[in-house]
């Protein structure tokens, strides 16, 4: 898997956690991520994912005026959408666990299998 489609994956994870706690448009996502470290998701990014997401059932949008310009499309999870957020969590944490395992018994002092 290439660190491309790696970062694609998380990326839905996070964008759904992010959406999860109340109506979000993308500008608003792109400065979330960033704020989680995320710096180089640009919004050009963020909008293919959303609209992937969107056709798979997973979000709904609906647009609303705004008070600094041109109506924002704001995104919304569905039922669907909870269901694959926390298919993503379940996920995430036996990656999080097995990545820490390999990570923690090969870098041990010592450890026999550094070369």
């Amino acid at each position: 898997m290439s660190q491309t489609q790696m970062m694609k994956g998380i990326l839905d994870g996070c964008l759904l956690a992010i959406i999860r706690g109340k109506e979000v448009y993308g500008y608003e996502m792109a400065e979330r991520l960033s704020e989680y470290g995320f710096g180089e998701v640009s919004e050009g990014t963020i909008y293919p994912l959303l609209m992937r997401m969107q056709r798979e059932g997973l979000v709904s949008s609906i647009k609303k005026a705004s008070t600094a310009g041109p109506k924002r499309k704001y995104y919304s999870l569905t039922d669907k959408g909870h269901e694959e957020l926390e298919a993503f969590l379940e996920r995430w944490k036996r990656l999080e666990k097995s990545v820490n395992e390999a990570i923690r018994q090969e870098t041990k002092e010592g450890s026999e299998g550094s070369a």
